[in-house]
């Protein structure tokens, strides 16, 4: 039989099958050496610890010992964190979206010995109903196709693993340019829900990478009609249920067309790309809720998904007490139990739409159990004008609501937390922390990016000095991925625009470096896996953007950003190289690749290096950055030289050596614009700059 080998493992979702009957092994070469021993099939099931349907079919499978004695008889089964191994994840997705024509978690695989797929699937019933098979009847077919058809298996395999193969190459094309740009910019138009936001029918998700693209599309061509879909949305989901009214953060994707009933888990990249999009919106346009919403986002960040040490969670759960949502969810006898006032009540249930029969639908079962998931119905603007009171006075009253709401609601239990950090997850919270606390500006952010950039340089390194991929409770391990290193260099780059300090964009530059050596396929772009890495089925390169963007979306903007920064074209010269073999995936799909085409529209416009030097007490120094700063600049880079600080001049200079002769003139602060790092005549004074940056960006002064 065998025995479960999970306990030891640090996953928290392979910890959770622990305990399971199923002889569980974690993936590696002992299991498959096993399983060429003892001539069986692997059994593979992949998923993640805050996924809802893996809950289930753990429940209703792994925990039944019928189910656990088919397996354990004639399977060897493993178990797979796919946030762990993002990159056995991708193999057989792939294979599942080829095969099924979908995908998700948890994915079922059944493989040779030698990890070769011949099936695939998602969820599986304990028991066969409306058509579909269930574990019970599916596992004996399995087994009996092992033993009594071995050679159809081995076709089978072949023949997935050799179109596997031509699925995963990267067709020619040119080089994306401004009609890819221009065709995305036409089909998100096209599809946009006019009516409640968003750009596809439901389950909605956020795609801020899209918004933000869409941000950068109407500051290159002035289009009101782009930046009215980004911030239309942005609004909805601040409003609906998929924004957490109380305590903040983003759930993963709304049910329904109105961003209002959510499935439940949040996930800290979701809660980085959006806090992203807020604060890059409210720099474009100076709406102080989309500061708000940036703020609110990270605040739920630092409070629920933060470790001591530095680095921040991977997710929450959707369950809690094995029911989704049961720890968000309200009926309205709840709430006048807690809101005992009746006018504080009778706010609570307009501004926070709560309905007498509830207005929550579950998503598994369609059921309605007469609770509430909280939407901002109406606002403080809106509530004040039929109220009577000032805006000020109806936003203070709502925010004591929200606390009374929300100390209730931590007396209850909570979801599970999947407490391991990820390399890439952190980068990109890296990125988010250090961008909106320049932005709004929030000095405590800005803190934590420090924080956690420090802890990932210091704990997810091998004594070889390797990046790795996954951290918990002081244990490192897994070779770092593109991912990793695209989406850590991407928030060291914000860091060093937060901050000024060289040390970022020196980690950056060494990051990249090693991105490129281990990663690059011959003819450009990036494999998943490094060189070094574990051989997979096949080396994929990923253009397309799913909820987060690919690694090779990064880092052709990180590329081209580090080449305005540093002066080092050869970064360029490697973006280059990477857009040029994607071309052909960019223009068949171009709304796949609204990430990567970010970096395409930084080299269609006219891109900017701007150095400001002076002393960083001086009002007029401070006056330039904040020129730059409080304007939405995509295709802008900033430097700031102290000219009083000799160490950072010094250090500034070995990471971008253009900046070395560039002085103040007379003492005064003064700004360098370079265009391809050709730079104009130095500019003293802060009014003297605001001249030379008017038509620069379309922006508006936020900060």
């Amino acid at each position: 039989m065998g025995e479960n080998l999970l306990s030891t493992e640090q996953s928290p979702y392979l910890r959770q099958h622990a305990d399971n009957p199923v002889a569980w092994q974690p993936w590696g070469d002992a299991a498959f050496d096993r399983a060429r021993e003892l001539d069986r099939p692997v059994f593979l099931s992949i998923g993640y610890a805050t996924c809802h349907w893996c809950h289930v079919m753990a429940h209703e499978s792994f925990e039944d010992e019928a189910v656990a004695d088919l397996l354990n008889r004639h399977f060897v089964s493993v178990k797979v964190d796919r946030e762990e191994r993002p990159d056995v994840d991708s193999v057989y997705m792939t294979v599942c979206q080829m095969m099924a024509g979908h995908g998700g978690w948890p994915l079922t695989a059944i493989l040779t010995p030698d990890r070769a797929p011949f099936f695939v699937t998602t969820y599986i019933p304990r028991e066969s109903q409306r058509g579909r098979i269930g574990m019970l009847d599916l596992l004996p077919r399995l087994a009996d196709l092992w033993t009594a058809r071995r050679g159809d298996v081995d076709r089978s395999s072949e023949e997935i693993v050799e179109a596997l193969r031509v699925a995963t190459q990267v067709p020619p094309g040119p080089a994306p340019g401004t009609p890819e740009l221009e065709a995305a910019a036409r089909a998100l138009r096209s599809g946009f829900d006019s009516r409640f936001g968003g750009f596809t029918p439901p389950p909605k998700f956020p795609s801020p990478h899209t918004l933000t693209f869409l941000l950068r599309s109407w500051d290159r061509t002035g289009d009101p009609d782009l930046l009215e879909m980004v911030t239309f949305t942005l609004d909805a989901m601040r409003r609906g249920g998929i924004n957490d009214q109380l305590a903040g953060g983003f759930h993963r994707y709304s049910t329904d067309a109105e961003w209002r009933l959510p499935h439940f888990e949040k996930m800290l990249y979701d809660q980085a790309l959006m806090a992203m999009a807020y604060a890059e919106t409210w720099v474009a346009t100076g709406e102080l809720r989309f500061a708000s919403a940036a703020r609110a986002t990270l605040d739920y960040v630092l409070a629920d998904l933060a470790d001591p040490a530095g680095g921040f969670y991977s997710a929450e759960d959707a369950d809690s007490e094995g029911e989704e949502g049961k720890f968000y969810v309200w009926t309205e006898a709840e709430i006048a139990a807690v809101l005992t006032d009746d006018a504080e009540l009778e706010l609570a249930i307009e501004a926070f739409g709560v309905e007498p029969e509830g207005n929550f639908r579950e998503e598994s079962t369609g059921r309605r159990p007469g609770t509430n998931i909280l939407v901002l119905a109406r606002d403080a603007h809106e509530l004040a004008l039929d109220h009577g009171g000032t805006v000020d006075t109806v936003a203070d009253r709502l925010r004591t609501t929200r606390r009374a709401l929300l100390e209730f609601r931590n007396s209850r239990v909570r979801p599970e937390l999947d407490d391991k950090v990820l390399t890439d997850w952190n980068g990109l919270a890296i990125a988010a922390l250090a961008r909106a606390g320049a932005a709004l500006p929030e000095s405590r952010f800005v803190e934590a990016a420090i924080k956690c950039a420090n802890f990932l340089h210091d704990d997810l390194r091998a004594p070889d000095l390797s990046l790795l991929h996954r951290w918990r409770s002081g244990d490192a391990a897994i070779p770092a991925m593109a991912d990793d290193f695209a989406f850590l260099a991407w928030g060291l780059i914000e860091l060093y625009g937060a901050t000024f300090d060289p040390v970022w964009l020196d980690r950056a530059r060494g990051v990249v470096d090693e991105l490129l050596a281990g990663f690059e396929a011959p003819g450009g772009g990036l494999f998943g896996t490094s060189d070094a890495g574990e051989t997979t089925l096949v080396r994929v390169i990923q253009s397309a953007d799913g909820a987060i963007p690919s690694a090779n979306s990064v880092s052709a903007e990180v590329l081209i950003r580090l080449s305005h920064l540093t002066g080092n074209s050869e970064y360029e010269t490697a973006a280059h190289r990477l857009l040029d073999v994607l071309g052909g995936r960019v223009s068949s799909a171009p709304t796949a690749h609204t990430a990567l085409l970010r970096a395409v529209d930084l080299l269609e416009g006219e891109a900017l290096q701007i150095v400001v030097v002076g002393d960083p007490g001086d009002p007029e120094t401070q006056q330039m950055l904040s020129l730059v700063q409080g304007r939405f600049l995509p295709r802008v880079s900033l430097l700031f030289k102290p000219v009083r600080d000799e160490s950072v001049c010094q250090r500034l200079a070995q990471v971008a050596p253009f900046t070395q002769t560039m002085n103040a003139v007379d003492g005064a602060a003064t700004a360098y614009i370079c265009r391809s790092h050709v730079c104009d005549r130095p500019i003293t004074g802060a009014s003297a700059f605001e001249r030379a940056m008017t038509g620069v960006g379309r922006g508006s002064a936020a900060v």
